[in-house]
């Protein structure tokens, strides 16, 4: 059973997930769901859950079947991704080539090959207790709440603040992973020619 900072965590990342998957829709093509399309390459962001005290949420692309000539292809074009993502500096927890069978107008299947990455974050590493002390200060010191959004299950300035940077964090982190996926994609469509 979850804690209730867990629910609250999970909550708050949620939304910044959320918010996330609709600046990118906004930025690039969107598709249904939380997806956005780049570059002939259909995203997707998952909704975050916990696990064991961390917040993981999968990241996935499209493998360009259309672009590519065998299924050795797309296996080496998974590799490559691979390669790149993990030299990232928020690495996956796990890289998996995932065929996926979808049914748009339940009358046809369509098989995709996909690129799932999994990442999880600690908790208690997706805020700052200095951070939070400085802001509280500073909100204390003008009495300006403008930058604090409403957060419902927090009643304290402090634990408002700590929410607020959860959402932010997860933000952050999730758009990094995104954009180092999408340049992935590029370098790696590139490489091989399509």
């Amino acid at each position: 059973m979850s804690n209730l900072k867990e629910i609250l965590f999970a909550q708050l990342a949620s939304d910044g997930l959320t918010n996330l998957v609709e600046e990118l829709q906004n930025k690039y093509k969107p598709k249904k769901g939380r997806r956005f399309h780049h570059n002939n390459i259909t995203y997707e962001i998952s909704r975050p859950g916990i696990k064991e005290n961390f917040i993981e949420f999968e990241i996935s692309s499209k493998i360009p079947e259309d672009e590519l000539d065998s299924s050795k292809d797309m296996k080496s074009y998974f590799q490559e991704i691979k390669k790149i993502v993990t030299k990232g500096k928020e690495k996956p927890v796990s890289i998996e080539m995932e065929n996926i069978v979808w049914d748009s107008k339940k009358d046809t299947e369509k098989e995709r090959e996909y690129v799932k990455l999994l990442y999880q974050y600690p908790l208690d590493d997706l805020y700052d207790n200095k951070e939070v002390i400085s802001r509280f200060k500073k909100i204390k010191a003008t009495n300006d709440l403008s930058s604090l959004p409403d957060i419902p299950g927090a009643y304290t300035l402090q634990g408002k603040l700590v929410l607020a940077m959860v959402k932010e964090k997860i933000m952050g982190l999730a758009r990094d992973n995104v954009t180092n996926l999408v340049n992935a994609n590029k370098e790696v469509k590139a490489a091989m020619g399509s």
